[in-house]
């Protein structure tokens, strides 16, 4: 079967073709993020001086590290405010008519983290260009160096809150037969056989795991029939509502854009994810 919403995925040869269009309302932007590890877990840096290095013609970049998160969090990646979120899409260039292309050039999940967002945000115009910036390399694209600006734009953030679930949510479903919480990070991880880098060992209680790279094969998202096998197998289908989550908000966004995909309507994000569950010691976790 086909995706239910092909339209939030883009190929690299339609790209190809909506830049030769010479489309105004085209926006492009590379979300990318570099995770580098430390002695003690890792730090995540801003991709932009890559993409000033080599970037997909034309595009300009959407830094999660800074402008597209909340500086006052105790967290990273923490979704800022709706006022903050509407002057950082308007400067980068969005408007609401813009036809947007979200890409990575590490992991596409800083692709579906800055999806999830705008979407949330009210943009219906969004695709993520499926295998980044190596699907692009591998249809012939060329590579520039990024210094493109796009003009300010007039998008207005209306921002659907029931996108992303909070701690208290989190803890309502649990034993809640109508919501599926679903752990997107390896398998070790969830339980608990690799420590974790969030802090206590283990998952969320009740919730199951539904690893994000499961989801994709060579860096694109598999087709819809082996996305909805993946997730039937798991037991995530047997819940109307599903909530993803991740060490910080990220990784979650791959499960959950898959499962856009496939035509699921009720799902959310656990914006916190383990990097805040993990460190209050009254919530429940478990290992297997």
């Amino acid at each position: 079967m086909d995706y239910a919403h092909p339209e939030y995925l883009m190929s690299a040869e339609a790209l190809k073709a909506a830049l030769q269009a010479e489309n105004p309302r085209l926006r492009i932007y590379d979300c990318s993020v570099a995770i580098k590890l430390t002695g003690d877990g890792f730090n995540a840096e801003s991709g932009e001086p890559a993409w000033r290095r080599a970037s997909i013609p034309g595009s300009g970049f959407m830094d999660l590290v800074s402008a597209f998160s909340d500086s006052l969090s105790p967290l990273g990646f923490t979704l800022p405010s709706a006022e903050a979120l509407q002057e950082a899409y308007q400067q980068i260039g969005i408007g609401s008519n813009s036809q947007v292309v979200l890409y990575s050039a590490t992991h596409v999940m800083w692709a579906t983290r800055a999806w999830w967002m705008l979407h949330s945000c009210g943009h219906q115009q969004i695709s993520v260009l499926d295998g980044g910036i190596e699907a692009w390399r591998k249809a012939g694209g060329k590579l520039t160096a990024g210094e493109n600006q796009y003009p300010c734009g007039d998008f207005e953030v209306n921002l659907d809150e029931s996108m992303w679930a909070d701690q208290q949510q989190v803890l309502e479903a649990i034993g809640d037969e109508t919501v599926c919480t679903v752990n997107a990070l390896p398998s070790a991880i969830h339980t608990g056989a690799a420590a974790s880098p969030y802090g206590r060992n283990g998952h969320i209680a009740g919730s199951i795991n539904v690893e994000y790279d499961s989801l994709l094969r060579d860096g694109c998202f598999r087709n819809a029939d082996d996305i909805l096998a993946a997730i039937a197998a798991s037991g995530l289908l047997k819940s109307p509502r599903t909530i993803t989550y991740c060490g910080g908000g990220i990784s979650a966004t791959v499960d959950a854009f898959a499962l856009k995909l496939v035509g699921r309507t009720d799902v959310q994000v656990y914006d916190g994810s383990l990097s805040e569950w993990a460190r209050e010691e009254g919530l429940p976790m478990e290992v297997e």
